[in-house]
């Protein structure tokens, strides 16, 4: 909750996940395979299918799976083409993924605020606390001004054991009065609270909200509204 760093937009995009071995490791060889927990998440259905007696091994990402399967044996990894190039490894299965509308949603920081475009949404998160109802007393305020919700995640806080903080995306604009009601409201009831930002809602190829599209189509977008911003 430190950083003045903001969200200022986003990017869904789709994500493909091959099975990548080095030159020395078989397919039907493979004991090992190395991911980030999301991808085996993503591609649980197909291992279980294909190496249901192989040891999985969660790394902190993709590009990492590939970078130890470079110099191991009977090893693979679950990762991208980009990461396949770098490493120079060879994809054995091709688009694991077991949704084919399988995305991944990008964040795009920057120090500027976004004004409105009138199809937003913000993120906040909130510190509540620790007492019976708090997450009712969080969201009342949401239902009574009438704002939908388009997520709610919670994640251990790092202040204490047991202590939790909620992350909540929600249709509108900080700038927007009732919006902006809102948030005054949440910064009674909240221990603590941080606007992470408030900015268009995903791109698309056609510029439609919630579209999956690859990253290339995005770049334009990225330009016009954002120089120099970067993904994360």
């Amino acid at each position: 909750m430190d950083s003045s760093m903001r969200i200022c937009g986003e990017v869904v995009l789709r994500i493909h996940h091959h099975l990548l071995v080095s030159d020395n490791t078989r397919r039907d060889k493979v004991s090992r395979i190395y991911s980030h927990p999301q991808s085996f998440a993503q591609c649980r259905k197909w291992l279980d299918a294909h190496y249901p007696q192989a040891e999985r091994v969660p790394v902190s990402s993709n590009a990492e799976a590939a970078r130890l399967v470079k110099t191991e044996w009977h090893s693979a990894a679950i990762a991208g083409d980009m990461a396949a190039k770098l490493y120079g490894l060879t994809r054995v299965a091709e688009k694991i993924e077991d949704r084919p509308d399988n995305s991944t949603r990008f964040l795009i920081i920057g120090n500027q605020d976004v004004p409105m475009s009138g199809d937003d949404k913000t993120s906040i998160v909130v510190a509540m606390r620790n007492q019976p109802g708090a997450l009712h007393d969080l969201l009342e305020p949401f239902h009574r001004h009438q704002i939908d919700l388009t997520r709610l995640e919670t994640r251990p806080s790092r202040s204490g054991v047991w202590n939790y903080v909620f992350f909540i995306d929600f249709r509108g604009h900080r700038d927007e009065p009732r919006v902006a009601a809102v948030l005054e409201e949440v910064q009674v009831r909240a221990a603590e609270l941080k606007v992470l930002g408030s900015f268009r809602w995903a791109c698309s190829r056609h510029g439609a909200r919630g579209s999956r599209v690859p990253a290339a189509d995005c770049r334009s977008w990225l330009d016009r509204r954002l120089p120099g911003g970067r993904l994360a």
